[in-house]
């Protein structure tokens, strides 16, 4: 005589632990990817201000070989590249301190879309996500010297110049660091800051010139 075997019953959720099951997940992710976003925003900042430590570091490095006089400050046949100070090639500064800098990697900001160049030779604009002040001076420590690009005073560029006035105060759009930015000093200092200290930072800086890539 056989015995029949009991029929195994298979557990399944209801409809009601499925909708909460749902929400549970909704509400871990709802916390998860702001707290995601803002370590990866963080992450991106620091990165950032590693790289203009470099740029800054390279900058001393290379006028200290050129009389204490930085690229913009030198025409061609010392070695600068004075002679682009109004055409807003940024890059061009960059291009002479190849040897310093290493590598054109550091020259885009990881919050930045664009893409760095592979080389020097080939390096443009659209390799860079930092602007260059074509005042910038050894002698003044506290004065700007790079920093990202996203700056504005709602005027128009001239041949990829932005001027410094008062009467139109600089700002930071949203494109990287999210109305905020980072300003690289003479002395080799980066600072992060919003709008209304980046104003009060460089009321003393009418007349300055930046080269926007």
């Amino acid at each position: 005589m056989t015995t029949k075997p009991f029929p195994v019953r298979t557990a399944a959720f209801t409809l009601t632990e499925l909708f909460v099951i749902l929400a549970v997940i909704s509400v871990l992710a709802m916390l998860l990817v702001p707290a995601y976003s803002r370590a990866r925003q963080r992450a991106q900042r620091i990165s950032c201000t590693c790289h203009l430590k470099q740029i800054g570091l390279a900058f001393k490095t290379w006028s200290l070989d050129h009389t204490n006089l930085y690229p913009m400050q030198l025409p061609s046949t010392n070695g600068g590249s004075f002679e682009f100070a109004t055409s807003g090639e940024g890059f061009r500064y960059f291009q002479v301190m190849s040897n310093e800098l290493a590598t054109p990697r550091i020259l885009v900001c990881p919050a930045d879309k664009r893409k760095p160049s592979k080389d020097f030779e080939s390096l443009a604009n659209s390799n860079l996500s930092y602007f260059l002040a074509l005042n910038a001076d050894d002698a003044y420590p506290n004065m700007a010297l790079a920093g990202d690009r996203n700056l504005t005073n709602g005027s128009s560029l001239v041949r990829g110049i932005l001027t410094l006035t008062t009467n139109h105060p600089p700002g930071w759009t949203h494109e990287l660091h999210n109305a905020c930015g980072q300003i690289l000093l003479d002395d080799g200092s980066v600072q992060q800051v919003s709008t209304s200290r980046l104003q009060t930072d460089l009321q003393s800086s009418e007349g300055a010139r930046l080269a926007i890539p």
